[in-house]
């Protein structure tokens, strides 16, 4: 996509006409389709796999390609996945982000030791029914939630979470992302990666309400950089004085015109393309310990899909003790290799 990696806009183009989720997904199929013409691979499998904000591009371009020319995809990779900027997003009177975000602090409180020895799979079934069943409760309730009621959602909260009850009152049962990452291990004078819990680092002062910098991408930023452009120049051969955009920092410019006044979403276009394309198979990747896009609300958005439900077999979920980014932890690099060549292989139809 234009501005990414070695991509710019041609020259006489302006970079922002390409800055939008509809313009992106128009020129990323287009080069699709003449590749795949000028190659003669149209009844070759194909398949999408999108990263991060790149799986809501996947599902949009899934169902754009089918509907503008007619090409069906045999798979969908989503990794990290977020669909629906609705299940992520912190608004006032917007409280579904509490909930589904949830399950992913305890699991980080979990791998930094503030629930003992308790196994992580427990931790998150308590957490999981926690989140829809009596958290949704207590936080619809308002004020006419009863004192009895306040304490143990508090105490619950607080156990899970591993923040102080004093804190969890504070911020009226509402556990902001950012403020968790920086309230979780204060005592202790370190702040929590959001991209990946597992990574701790420093900050100016420990009375912020929200970490300067994430320490995951400060730990992850420097080697990517270093391995892809020695890759790129040493072993590919391939010159260029462009800087290679390795995190793109164009999220500022980006339009989402097509979604105003609603919030942004591409669920009903994954719904579609797999209701027109029955064999369309979708894998789902999950972090344990993503604190950007986390895995129940991946899981919430999964079941909600427009689909029936003789379709919902065609879903498959692989989850890894990693964040975000599971690929950088060694031992779910390689299993996710393993998936992924294994769902590519079952999905090809050859």
């Amino acid at each position: 996509p234009v501005s990414t990696g070695y991509s710019r806009a041609a020259e006489g183009e302006k970079p922002g006409n390409y800055h939008g989720y509809q313009p992106d997904i128009e020129s990323i199929a287009e080069i699709i389709r003449l590749w795949t013409s000028r190659n003669g691979r149209w009844m070759s499998p194909k398949f999408l796999c999108g990263e991060s904000y790149g799986t809501l591009r996947a599902a949009g371009l899934a169902e754009h390609l089918q509907k503008k020319y007619g090409m069906y995809l045999n798979g969908l990779m989503l990794i990290s996945s977020v669909l629906d900027f609705a299940t992520l997003e912190f608004n006032e009177g917007h409280d579904l982000a509490y909930t589904l975000f949830l399950p992913t602090y305890a699991a980080i409180a979990n791998y930094h030791g503030l629930h003992g020895d308790r196994p992580l799979k427990e931790v998150l079934a308590e957490a999981e029914e926690f989140a829809v069943r009596d958290y949704p409760y207590a936080l619809a309730r308002g004020n006419r939630l009863t004192d009895v009621e306040r304490a143990a959602t508090i105490e619950k909260l607080a156990r899970l979470t591993g923040l102080s009850e004093e804190y969890v009152d504070a911020v009226d049962l509402r556990i902001e992302h950012i403020r968790f990452f920086t309230e979780l291990l204060r005592r202790d004078r370190k702040t929590v990666g959001r991209i990946d819990a597992r990574f701790t680092g420093w900050d100016t002062d420990y009375g912020r309400e929200g970490i300067s910098a994430d320490p995951s991408i400060d730990a992850i930023l420097g080697p990517y950089s270093a391995v892809l452009n020695h890759y790129v120049h040493a072993e590919l051969g391939y010159s260029s004085d462009l800087p290679y955009e390795v995190l793109a920092r164009v999220i500022e410019q980006w339009s989402y015109k097509e979604f105003e006044g609603r919030h942004v979403t591409t669920a009903g276009k994954l719904s579609a393309a797999m209701r027109a394309n029955p064999h369309l198979k979708v894998h789902v990747a999950f972090g344990w310990y993503d604190g950007a896009t986390p895995y129940f609300a991946a899981e919430h958005l999964i079941a909600h899909l427009q689909i029936p439900k003789e379709l919902t077999g065609n879903i498959e979920s692989a989850y890894y003790p990693a964040g975000h980014m599971m690929y950088v932890h060694e031992p779910s690099r390689i299993q996710q290799s393993e998936d992924l060549a294994a769902f590519v292989r079952n999905s090809s139809n050859t």
